[in-house]
């Protein structure tokens, strides 16, 4: 029986990747992604995309044992269809650093993200790269607060990362030092490489110290500048989860019951912020509600945040992170397809109708035998063939929008 599966999976991905041939060697040569208005465009032509987190790519690639599974996805990716995968440019002094100390980098870390980029363009697959993380894993702005506590620096709290000129320095130089990489693979520097979809400021920045918006309004404000001074190549996001604020108080009623300092529409309007993204996690937010409660939730998040990128930001909108955690009681495989599916369709319709959300990417996809990493919202595709399923046909619904140029289906 499990040969016949194994035997089966590997006819049914060949098969995909013959059919993914020519459309992946037309993305792996595109154009740097642009917008155009409310759309994502590549070589003048909209874009609408299906992808996947994985932010362990550049911590596997830098281990020659275990860098074959960064293959696996990727060619995995490229027969199920999907164009983009957003991952981590960064881990800081933490296990396995990338960046060891401010200014200081572990060359065989770099040398695993140049793999990563290489093996991406070679499958078709755009990247959206995060210069930093919120939370403490990988180091985060935790990290670079301590970095500046070490050196006699007083600062009373994480959120002096927004704050401090010292920290912000470090912060810069990481993000000019990523910029400036020359990829060993390909000899490409980063900020010249295609293969790059955006580059995103921190994952879910937040600063619940100022619920006013303002120290994360200047923050962003001072980045994007120095990003786009380095770099105007690429597209720019910040990495936001999607909360409302206080620009507009009364969009706070699509909040799940609580605000983080941040604010979609404040934060998505400064100069050098290309597009808006969210993410939807209604079983952590809304923590032992009914299906149908988490159901309601999700459908009026989507639909406020694609008609306020539709009618007051102007701007392309994509879901960076969403999933359904096995790990919440009464959970099954059917009710996280379901919910990819109701996620889908909506991000489907916007698209066909010219819309602003340009499409989505789940947390997370793992390869086999890497049990170490579940974290509950893992797909595997031989292990979830109904969710790989939903995935494929997102995937190929958004490829029929591609080849006819965006033009609407009937």
């Amino acid at each position: 029986m499990l040969w016949g599966r194994a035997i089966y999976s590997f006819v049914f991905l060949a098969f995909m990747a013959f059919q993914q041939q020519s459309e992946t060697q037309v993305r792996a040569d595109g154009g740097f992604m642009k917008t155009s208005g409310i759309n994502f465009v590549v070589n003048g032509r909209p874009f609408y995309l299906n992808g996947f987190n994985a932010y362990w790519l550049m911590y596997m690639a830098s281990d020659s044992s275990e860098s074959g599974k960064v293959t696996s996805v990727f060619q995995q990716a490229s027969a199920y269809g999907m164009t983009v995968a957003r991952t981590w440019a960064f881990s800081d002094g933490d296990y396995s650093p990338l960046q060891i100390k401010p200014g200081y980098y572990n060359e065989d870390m770099f040398k695993g993200l140049d793999f990563v980029i290489s093996e991406a363009r070679k499958y078709g697959v755009y990247l959206i790269l995060s210069f930093v993380n919120y939370y403490e894993n990988f180091g985060g702005r935790k990290q670079y607060v301590q970095w500046a506590r070490d050196q006699g620096h007083y600062l009373s709290s994480d959120d002096d990362f927004y704050r401090d000129p010292v920290v912000k320095g470090y912060y810069k130089n990481h993000i000019m030092t990523v910029l400036t990489r020359t990829n060993s693979i390909t000899g490409v520097v980063y900020k010249d490489d295609p293969t790059i979809f955006a580059w995103e400021l921190m994952n879910e920045p937040r600063c619940e110290s100022d619920l006013s918006g303002k120290t994360i309004q200047d923050w962003i404000t001072e980045m994007a500048a120095h990003v786009k001074s380095i770099d105007n190549n690429h597209l720019l996001e910040v990495g936001l989860e999607g909360f409302y604020g206080e620009s507009l108080p009364e969009k706070k009623q699509f909040n799940p019951g609580y605000q983080v300092g941040t604010d979609f529409i404040y934060n998505n309007q400064i100069a050098g912020i290309d597009f808006a993204t969210i993410h939807a996690y209604p079983d952590q937010w809304l923590a032992g509600s009914s299906d149908q409660a988490q159901y309601t939730f999700l459908q009026n998040w989507l639909q406020a945040h694609i008609q306020d990128s539709n009618g007051i930001l102007r701007m392309p909108l994509l879901v960076t992170e969403f999933g359904k955690s096995s790990s919440v009681s009464g959970y099954t495989v059917s009710q996280r397809d379901s919910f990819f599916g109701a996620i889908y369709d909506t991000i489907y319709t916007s698209a066909r109708s010219g819309g602003p959300c340009g499409g989505g990417l789940f947390w997370q996809l793992l390869d086999q035998e890497m049990d170490n990493m579940r974290d509950g919202y893992e797909v595997i595709m031989a292990e979830y063939p109904s969710t790989a399923d939903i995935i494929s046909q997102q995937s190929h619904k958004l490829s029929d929008l591609n080849k006819y140029g965006g033009v609407r289906m009937p």
